[in-house]
């Protein structure tokens, strides 16, 4: 592709998409909006967060790169989501709890864009259903990165190494993956989610709710032999019940894969502890708790999923 072609289709995508919406305030929120404000466009955040907020109007968006640089780039951010109206195209990333609550004000926010889209890059299961039940099948692209954020400060975020976006193809999609890639995100356009919504499924149960436990980073749990044989557990059930979904997973053997994470990772705090640390809500009923649900519907006993699942409410509630 010549120069002068990049150029003009660069200008074709801002001129068919100069804004986007990115729901939330939380780490990678504060990542995507930073990025994609570097790359020009014109960012409004919505969220539900006071401090976030405040801190996202006064200072923008700030983001520490993997060399330690500081950026910032002004963006909007709002609680209304009437101020967001006329915004077509919308990331969603927020906790899996508060989809229902995104859902509901994206379909405001959304009101005038009958051809809108709504991209999920959330964990869990559930997220794609929860906002089609509010926005129509047809306005949700359901999509999981392996990207890594940690919130220092509301406002402003630590990159935690770079992943990959992977999107499931829709209509739609193509403004929305054109921002991305040109904000350097790793983005890949997939036939089918489902294997890698699953694939993160065994690896944020293996790893996240152990950590949350037992406070200590993800490479930690390969060092202690009882936490090392849980998060095998976890790995295994998973996988079963992914297997009894007729779920094909991204990887052939559930546990290596969750302990190359961890042993990749091993200095990370993972989401669900950072969660615990600031007495924040976890997003454990769409990990644990949804793999014992679906176990139950086959019939599977999930124990190591149901222990950690009640032990992160626990310390919660």
């Amino acid at each position: 592709m010549t120069a002068t072609f990049k150029q003009v289709t660069v200008t074709y995508i801002f001129n068919k998409m100069k804004d986007l919406l990115i729901v939330g305030t939380g780490a990678l929120a504060t990542l995507f909006a930073a990025r994609l404000a570097q790359a020009g466009y014109t960012i409004t955040m919505l969220g539900s967060w006071k401090a976030g907020l405040e801190a996202l109007c006064k200072d923008g968006a700030r983001w520490i790169d993997l060399k330690g640089n500081e950026h910032r780039f002004e963006v909007q951010a709002t609680d209304d989501p009437r101020k967001c109206r006329g915004i077509k195209y919308a990331l969603v990333l927020v906790k899996a709890w508060q989809t229902e609550h995104a859902a509901a004000q994206l379909r405001e926010c959304l009101a005038d864009a009958p051809q809108g889209l709504a991209v999920s890059l959330q964990n869990g299961l559930g997220n794609r259903e929860a906002l089609a039940r509010s926005l129509g099948l047809a306005r949700v692209a359901l999509g999981v990165t392996t990207t890594g954020a940690t919130l220092l400060d509301p406002g402003l975020v630590r990159e935690g190494g770079e992943g990959i976006i992977s999107i499931e193809r829709h209509p739609d999609l193509g403004p929305v993956e054109a921002a991305l890639k040109s904000s350097a995100f790793n983005v890949h356009v997939v036939e089918d989610a489902q294997s890698l919504i699953w694939g993160k499924l065994v690896i944020n149960a293996a790893i996240n709710p152990l950590t949350a436990i037992l406070r200590v980073p993800n490479g930690k749990l390969l060092e202690l032999p009882s936490a090392h044989e849980m998060l095998k557990a976890l790995a295994r059930e998973t996988a079963q019940v992914a297997e009894a979904e007729n779920i094909q997973l991204p990887f052939p053997d559930p546990i290596s894969a969750a302990e190359e994470v961890a042993r990749r990772t091993a200095a990370n705090h993972s989401s669900m502890l950072q969660d615990v640390l600031r007495k924040a809500p976890t997003e454990i009923d769409a990990i644990c708790g949804a793999v014992v649900r679906m176990g139950q519907n086959h019939n599977l006993d999930t124990p190591a999923n149901w222990a950690c699942w009640n032990l992160v409410k626990a310390m919660v509630e």
